[in-house]
């Protein structure tokens, strides 16, 4: 075992795992509230035209897309004090926290300057902590069943961070909405600016705190050379991305499953209060079933992948999803709507989506591997600013596309009634698209071909290469 772990195939403690896992934890408590209500924020309390804040979401992902990969080359090359990865978990945090707050500020309501000065902030400083915290994966060890632990833990937690977001936001901001603005129409989601403020503030500040519980249960053990570190630079990334057939396919999955959860995330306050005209704690129970299922069945991932194999295991999983959607769409239609079945649907559809998109990350190591193997470089930074940006080019749809298709339908944020075309706009946008965007991912991970047993030959041959 001490052989072994002298090669790179370290095994971590439960504190080590839980630790990594809660830097995705504290991530999600913060981009999640921004990516599930953000938009929602902008349309219905800070006053912004949807299509004015559909164009937004799509230009400040076009800065993603300059930006990322100075960010990745930037860390392959550098190596902070505090760690060559962990480090950004604390230089990013505490002005990221700062930025999220001030997007859920209502002091310059209607302000489209203040929107993008403080959005496209968050979005910058997002990446600095993200980008190095998916390097961190493949720094802690090259096991594939450690990794595949790690990203089970990972998404566990990511998933509590996503329950509490889908499930405690919309009650939290409900308790704390002063009264005339639970007797005003809206109540599945109250429009009092100081109760969405103080939400946030609380949220950053717990993801706050759990960054720094990250930043002090990791430690980088499998980071590229420093000689070959030096030479890093931002046309690495592009150069990676042509000869890397792997990392091509997992980051065009990146961005149909992304856009797909964007869409759908967007769209769910605003399809339980004009669709089902629910309540907070119905909308709660609603968001919150988009996560519960992470805690029954991505535990069981280690165990169904080496049941059913890796591809088998997306190909069953997406399957299930696209079930779940249509089985929401329809008990969406019927004339007298159910609750429960409208719960049940959303449900089976999360179900596919935790596993599928879940399973994805641990993908990463293995196309750093393979790119470490074929060229020499362990550009960890680098890979996964590639895959941060087509993770943000799948949420910049998942941006677009809610705000144009309720421009195009002619959404009303006064109406407590929207018109049957909204309505079927936003269905379609819960529904439709999500189901079509995982049919493209799933023909797109059938051109997978890295298998664990070859993952296993690469990292065998690449520390032996390093003796």
């Amino acid at each position: 075992m001490a052989n072994e772990e002298n090669k790179g195939f370290y095994k971590l403690n439960w504190l080590q795992r839980i630790g990594f896992g809660s830097g995705d934890l504290a991530q999600n408590l913060i981009y999640q509230t921004v990516s599930m209500y953000l938009l929602f924020f902008y349309t219905d309390i800070f006053g912004i035209d949807p299509g004015a804040a559909s164009l937004m979401f799509l230009i400040v992902r076009l800065v993603d897309v300059a930006w990322d990969p100075l960010v990745g080359a930037y860390v392959d090359k550098h190596n902070p004090k505090m760690g060559k990865y962990r480090s950004y978990l604390v230089l990013g945090g505490i002005p990221l926290t700062g930025l999220a707050i001030l997007c859920f500020w209502n002091g310059f309501s209607g302000s489209l300057l203040y929107a993008y000065v403080t959005y496209v902030g968050l979005s910058m400083l997002y990446t600095l902590i993200n980008v190095p915290y998916g390097a961190l994966n493949s720094s802690l060890t090259r096991d594939t069943n450690e990794i595949t632990i790690l990203t089970s833990v990972r998404m566990f937690m990511a998933n509590c961070g996503g329950l509490a977001v889908g499930s405690g936001i919309p009650l939290l901001v409900a308790a704390l909405a002063a009264p005339q603005f639970l007797n005003d129409g809206s109540a599945t989601m109250p429009k009092d600016p100081d109760a969405w403020f103080t939400t946030m503030l609380i949220y950053a500040l717990v993801g706050l705190a759990l960054l720094f519980f990250c930043f002090s249960q990791c430690k980088e053990r499998v980071v590229m050379d420093a000689k070959d570190a030096e030479n890093v630079k931002v046309s690495d990334l592009w150069k990676e991305f042509g000869t890397n057939r792997p990392l091509r396919i997992i980051a065009f999955f990146f961005i149909t499953a992304f856009a797909m959860m964007s869409v759908g995330n967007a769209a769910g306050a605003y399809f339980m209060s004009s669709n089902m005209h629910g309540t907070a704690a119905e909308l709660s129970i609603f968001m919150g079933l988009g996560s519960i299922p992470s805690f029954i069945f991505m535990p069981l991932v280690p165990a169904i992948k080496k049941a059913i194999g890796k591809k088998n295991m997306f190909y069953a999983f997406l399957s299930i999803a696209i079930v779940g959607m249509a089985m929401l769409y329809f008990a969406a239609k019927m004339e007298n709507p159910s609750m429960t079945l409208v719960y049940i649907a959303q449900f089976i559809k999360s179900t596919g989506v935790i596993v599928a998109t879940g399973y994805m990350w641990a993908l990463v190591p293995e196309v750093i591997s393979y790119g470490e193997f074929t060229s020499g470089k362990r550009i960890a930074g680098i890979v996964n600013a590639l895959t941060g940006i087509f993770y943000k080019a799948g949420m910049a749809l998942g941006g677009v596309v809610p705000g144009a298709v309720l421009a195009y339908v002619a959404y009303n944020k006064d109406s407590v009634e929207q018109t049957p075309l909204a309505q079927e706009g936003i269905l379609w946008l819960v529904c439709v698209i999500p189901a079509m965007l995982l049919a493209l991912a799933m023909w797109i991970i059938s051109k997978y071909e890295l298998t664990d047993e070859r993952i296993d030959e690469i990292n065998k041959a690449i520390e032996a290469r390093n003796k």
